[in-house]
């Protein structure tokens, strides 16, 4: 009886603690990733600072205003001879100037290439948005990898408590069984090796566990020793179709199309370069004030104050073939950026077929694993049963013990290898939500 109400008070308190710590949903992992992730949010602010670089100024289609002052001061000893023959000689003598005054100037023509500034600021604009979301989706993948392993990490851990409490059974058996004379005492000490045995198993997998906590703990940005269950079995997609996948790839992967974009940043470069075989036309206006002052000479004091205005213009006639150079450069970039779209594109689509078969041969893994258990189960059963009246022995009982627990390990692996390979492929479709 005390026996009997100690494992009651003991399932209690395990019922009361283990209800005490938070499920983490992977809904809920996502959602705080996304908001608190150090790269996501990198990759936020780099976008703001592409939104903030497309502007006409920044293109240089809008004038520049500006505003001058500037004074001066002399202290000399001056001598000066006039046409008469007459000379004035002054020492320290005293003269200054002052200027001020506003002035604008706008370039409204340059070869369109303010024109072709604007748009590749607009496409530099969605390069970011593209890079942004290949952070998402990667950071996405992460969390889902790290917190489906921690599934697995439990379903090893569960299997490992099966294990201690058969070792258990195990060990009192053969306990009662050397009392009343009907074992040896080799019998006990191999039950307690085995049952220690197991213990260090079980305390590996429970560090591994914690370590795996950890881990998701630094993806989701928050404290590390925040302390949490997950759900306990997997959810698993078994109706990707590669056809499917592939169309979703072309159209929407973020690595190709920010290989697509660069391309275009690459030929708006070009236009830019082009744009120096053109004249460039530019209008200039200013107010200016002067005030000048003078201790020695015909004028002691004079200033001035009045608008001015005018225009200019510019070709290139030679310049050393650099204008020639900078496009055969430019127009090597674009071909670059065309031969890196095909590479990314081949190398797209090796991945998804190697992973698609590995998704497939996972799947059919999961099937075998789950008949594999269930037969170890059984042999488990039986084995128990035999054991309990003496028919086998303790080696051949450790054995049917060891086979169902090592079952039950690869029936998780194999649900885990499983999910990886599907989140593989969602990520290289660019499929992951968010």
């Amino acid at each position: 009886m005390k026996l009997l109400f100690k494992s009651v008070l003991l399932l209690f308190f395990c019922f009361v603690k283990g209800n005490a710590q938070q499920v983490l949903s992977l809904e809920e992992a996502v959602k705080i990733a996304l908001e608190n992730n150090y790269e996501i949010k990198i990759a936020k602010n780099d976008l703001k600072i592409s939104q903030t670089n497309v502007a006409a100024g920044n293109a240089g289609m809008l004038p520049k205003a500006t505003a001058s002052v500037s004074q001066n001061n002399n202290l000399q000893n001056l001598s000066q001879t006039r046409s008469d023959g007459s000379t004035t000689s002054l020492d320290n003598a005293k003269s200054n100037s002052l200027n001020y005054g506003v002035g604008l100037d706008w370039t409204i023509f340059d070869g369109f290439k303010m024109f072709a500034k604007k748009e590749q600021l607009q496409e530099i604009q969605k390069l970011g948005e593209t890079q942004l979301k290949l952070t998402i989706i990667t950071k996405i993948s992460d969390v889902q990898a790290a917190y489906y392993n921690l599934v697995q990490q439990q379903q090893q851990l569960a299997a490992l408590d099966t294990t201690i409490v058969i070792s258990n059974q195990r060990v009192n058996l053969a306990k009662n069984r050397y009392t009343i004379g009907k074992a040896s005492k080799l019998e006990v000490l191999n039950a307690q090796v085995d049952i220690n045995t197991d213990k260090v198993a079980l305390l590996r997998q429970q560090e591994l566990y914690k370590n795996s906590k950890i881990i998701l703990n630094e993806l989701l940005a928050r404290d590390t020793q925040i302390d949490f269950k997950v759900v306990s079995d997997f959810t698993m997609d078994s109706k990707l179709e590669f056809t499917d996948l592939k169309s979703l790839a072309e159209k929407q992967n973020p690595q190709i199309q920010a290989l697509i974009i660069s391309k275009k940043v690459a030929e708006l470069e070009l236009k830019q370069v082009k744009s120096g075989r053109y004249p460039t036309f530019a209008l200039n206006t200013g107010y200016n004030f002067a005030e000048n002052e003078s201790s020695l000479g015909f004028t002691t004091q004079s200033s001035a104050r009045g608008l001015n205005y005018g225009f200019s213009a510019s070709l290139n006639l030679f310049d050393g073939f650099a204008q020639k150079r900078n496009e055969k450069i430019a127009g090597i970039q674009i071909e670059n950026a065309t031969i890196q779209i095909d590479q990314q594109n081949q190398a797209l689509n090796s991945q998804l077929a190697t992973s698609y078969q590995t998704y497939l041969t996972n799947l059919q893994l999961i099937d075998l694993e789950e008949t594999n258990e269930a037969i170890a189960k059984q042999n488990l059963d039986i084995t128990l049963d035999k054991f309990h009246i003496g028919t086998i022995t303790t080696l051949e009982f450790r054995t049917a013990q060891l086979n169902y627990v090592n079952a039950k390990v690869r029936y998780s692996d194999a649900q885990f290898q499983a999910k990886l390979s599907e989140i593989a492929l969602k990520e290289l479709a660019g499929a992951v939500k968010f």
